[in-house]
């Protein structure tokens, strides 16, 4: 192909391998921006994809990397400097004049979000902000809004340490109900956006799991898929905060956002599902237990 079919992706680990990986399985010509040379980029290079490196609070890496490019997908990893690296893109890509598609990795939290509410995170709070500067900008942007994700440290690495520990989920969510949703499917979803931009452009997609559960029910698909019982602990936000999170070596910024994740839940801020996920990839997404079963051994040790 050309390379004005280039799609550019921001960032070779987490969410933007995961998107290189569905586009390149589609033989989609992809280019990686990153923001240093390491094993994240030499895996999205053995995947056939190009890698340049640059930063996207950076305008004239940006506009180096968007060269040739008609489609775009950005999005970073949870970053105080989520709002500046989104202005950048926004004000380069519309000088730039040739997208088709830009594809924003969004937070559904944003749906429930006003210009002055405060509840959320500081980085739910620049989500909402960059929404707004890329809808100004004019761009054929598509927002992605996944609810919490299964790989998220909430349900990953703090409930591998309780299970191991003890065989419960323990987590201050209270009666809560959620529907977390896999990397894997966000990111299939929005790979088949810059597949075939077609009419998704000025759309708002909310991703969540098949259902709601409540943390009780969140514990006995641990339960099956582990072959051993786990049960929820339901454990005081403060003490969770200080014996759990505030151990588990996150940058202050990551920390705040994901104890405020944990008190939106317990508010039942996070009960609610959608079917985006299966309408725009055709396959249903994957349930807590289908995603802890294949990662057994990182949970019991």
């Amino acid at each position: 192909m050309a390379d004005h079919d280039l799609t550019l992706v921001t960032g070779a680990g987490g969410m933007g391998r995961l998107i290189t990986e569905r586009l390149r399985a589609q033989n989609v010509p992809v280019r990686v921006l990153i923001r240093r040379e390491d094993d994240r980029a030499a895996q999205v290079r053995a995947l056939g994809a190009q890698v340049v490196t640059g930063d996207l609070t950076r305008p004239e890496t940006v506009a180096a990397a968007l060269d040739g490019v008609r489609r775009a997908y950005f999005g970073l990893s949870v970053s105080p400097d989520h709002l500046l690296a989104a202005t950048v893109m926004a004000t380069v890509a519309k000088a730039h004049g040739a997208l088709d598609v830009l594809v924003d990795m969004s937070q559904m939290t944003v749906s429930q979000m006003t210009a002055t509410s405060t509840a959320e995170s500081h980085q739910q709070r620049l989500h909402w902000l960059a929404e707004q500067v890329l809808d100004w900008s004019g761009l054929p942007v598509v927002h992605v809004r996944p609810t919490a994700f299964l790989d998220n440290p909430l349900f990953t690495a703090l409930a591998a340490r309780s299970i191991r520990e003890n065989g419960t989920l323990a987590l201050p969510f209270g009666t809560g109900r959620t529907a977390p949703v896999a990397a894997a499917d966000v990111a299939q979803v929005v790979a088949t956006i810059l597949d075939d931009p077609g009419e998704h452009a000025g759309k708002v997609y909310e991703l969540t799991g098949p259902r709601t559960l409540d943390m009780t029910e969140v514990a006995q698909e641990f339960s099956n898929a582990l072959g051993r019982t786990v049960t929820y602990r339901d454990v005081p936000l403060q003490q969770w905060r200080t014996d759990a999170l505030a151990n588990a070596g996150l940058p202050q910024h990551t920390e705040q956002h994901i104890a405020t994740m944990a008190q939106l839940h317990r508010a039942n801020r996070y009960d609610r599902t959608t079917t985006d996920v299966e309408r725009i990839t055709g396959k249903r997404p994957l349930t807590v237990e289908e995603f802890v079963a294949v990662r057994k051994d990182f949970y019991l040790g």
